[in-house]
């Protein structure tokens, strides 16, 4: 039995009294019963007091079925939180099926997911609503998976959090100097233009996304196209920091009383099934197998497929537009799997229209063989539409967070190289400074090649996201010609 009493402000006295019952009783299961009575009514000089009993049959150990007080309790205990799963992964064929499926078996609805991809490995983020003990045990699940090399849980410390989004506004021309002013204050950056459009890309963290569509909602938006949320722990100070012996060793100066298992301690809030991990300052620490190769940084040479060779096989970018479910993204990655299509990029976030996300990727293959997966997209009930944007001239962007090593001395020569390509600090420490920046593959690819030398900590980047240029001016098809002086 449990009851619960719910107190009410009286009746006024000009109301007469009354008394009501009402008895309604469905059944829960196959042996439980509920039944709700609406007490009597109480004096009108004194709160009224509703009590409602919760009758659950009973057990054969004599337990009571289901009680709403502990239910309530055991919540409060257990608060539903946002939680960014970081889970790096050998990538190979089918794998992000495999994790989409994790959560979608337990009813979790994925709010944002960025994917990191390259040959032989990936980084995904993970954005989900849940308690504490229940993702508990979506991370050991995780851990059981084959190829999965690392998991943690980045909501327990402080973290650098941002995302991506390009939003398409339907502007005249009135009302475009409005708009202009709403880039500036944002940080944002304008990528097309047409007579009564505009495309906007801006990168920051959540609550800035929020505002920047609060604001622009008023001149009407046409489409979006969002990242997932990317994130990367923020460096500590001093020799116990999780870095600090791999920046050590780049820079002899940072190197004084050096522990040699005092950074293993920071990193006690992991979810890694063995805690004793690699001390010679790999980027991501793994479990010491003996034939076991694998090269910890993401790194960017393992691009998109854009020329097509002689069979007419190339990377084709596709946008989906889904229904925002559980277990929906599970869905769509399982065509791809069954059908031995691999995923080079993957970004997932909300759509222009509420209760709808979008899922851009892109993947290899050639134009037949692409239109007959279309076609089985198209197939399915929480898809609204599928379009091909490979051969249409678009925008596209990804954004990469790259946590970099330096002593006082290289922290200037970053700095530099940062403004060269209009990246921003958004982190520092005295043996690292992390990164934020934007644009397209090549300009990704770059920048990471400069950095190498300095030392890479950790990389997480976005899957690429694309809108179609209403102006219909295609600039990579423009950087093959000279210009006329």
């Amino acid at each position: 039995m449990a009851a619960v009493f719910v107190h009410a402000p009286p009746f006024p006295a000009a109301k007469t009294l009354f008394r009501a019952r009402r008895e309604m009783s469905f059944s829960l299961g196959h042996s439980r019963t509920v039944d709700l009575s609406l007490a009597a009514i109480g004096s009108m000089s004194r709160p009224r007091v509703l009590k409602v009993r919760a009758a659950g049959a009973e057990t054969p150990f004599g337990q009571t079925a289901g009680s709403i007080d502990d239910s309530v309790r055991a919540r409060a205990r257990n608060p539903v939180k946002s939680h960014t799963i970081s889970v790096f992964v050998g990538d190979e064929s089918g794998m992000i099926n495999r994790i989409a499926g994790v959560f979608a078996r337990r009813g979790y609805n994925i709010e944002s997911l960025a994917v990191g991809l390259n040959k032989d490995k990936a980084l995904f983020t993970i954005v989900v609503s849940g308690t504490e003990k229940v993702l508990q045990q979506v991370v050991e699940q995780l851990h059981k998976l084959v190829n999965v090399l690392k998991v943690e849980d980045l909501s327990r410390e402080p973290q650098v959090e941002r995302e991506l989004m390009l939003v398409k506004l339907k502007v005249e021309p009135e009302r475009r100097q409005e708009v202009m002013g709403l880039v500036d204050i944002f940080r944002a950056k304008v990528v097309d233009v047409s007579e009564h459009s505009l495309t906007i890309e801006v990168a920051g963290d959540p609550g800035k996304m929020v505002a920047v569509l609060r604001n622009l909602r008023k001149f009407g938006i046409r489409e979006i196209a969002r990242t997932g949320k990317i994130a990367l722990r923020r460096e500590k100070m001093g020799e116990n920091a999780p870095f600090w012996r791999f920046s050590a060793a780049s820079y002899p100066d940072l190197e004084g009383m050096i522990p040699s298992r005092s950074f293993l301690a920071s990193r006690k809030q992991t979810f890694n099934v063995d805690t004793d991990l690699s001390s010679r300052g790999d980027v991501y620490p793994v479990e010491p197998f003996d034939n076991l190769q694998v090269n910890q940084v993401l790194d960017a040479h393992w691009g998109v497929l854009d020329d097509e060779d002689s069979s007419g096989f190339c990377s084709h970018t596709l946008s989906i537009l889904v229904n925002n479910y559980p277990g929906v993204l599970n869905i769509v990655t399982g065509i791809f799997s069954r059908r031995g299509y691999n995923i080079q990029s993957l970004a997932v976030g909300p759509a222009e229209k509420e209760g709808t996300s979008r899922i851009t990727t892109v993947v290899p293959g050639t134009d037949e063989s692409i239109s007959k997966l279309v076609q089985q997209l198209y197939k399915l009930v929480d898809v609204y539409e599928v379009q091909d944007i490979t051969h249409l001239p678009f925008a596209e962007r990804e954004l990469m967070l790259i946590k970099v090593s330096v002593n006082s001395t290289a922290r200037r020569d970053i700095l530099d190289i940062a403004d060269i390509f209009r990246a921003k600090a958004v982190d520092v420490s005295d043996h690292t400074i992390t990164l934020q920046i934007s644009g397209d593959f090549d300009k990704m690819v770059a920048l990471q090649r400069l950095l190498e030398p300095y030392g890479i900590c950790e990389v997480a980047r976005t899957g690429r996201v694309a809108l179609v240029r209403e102006s219909g001016v295609d600039s990579k098809y423009l950087r093959g010609f000279s210009l006329a002086l």
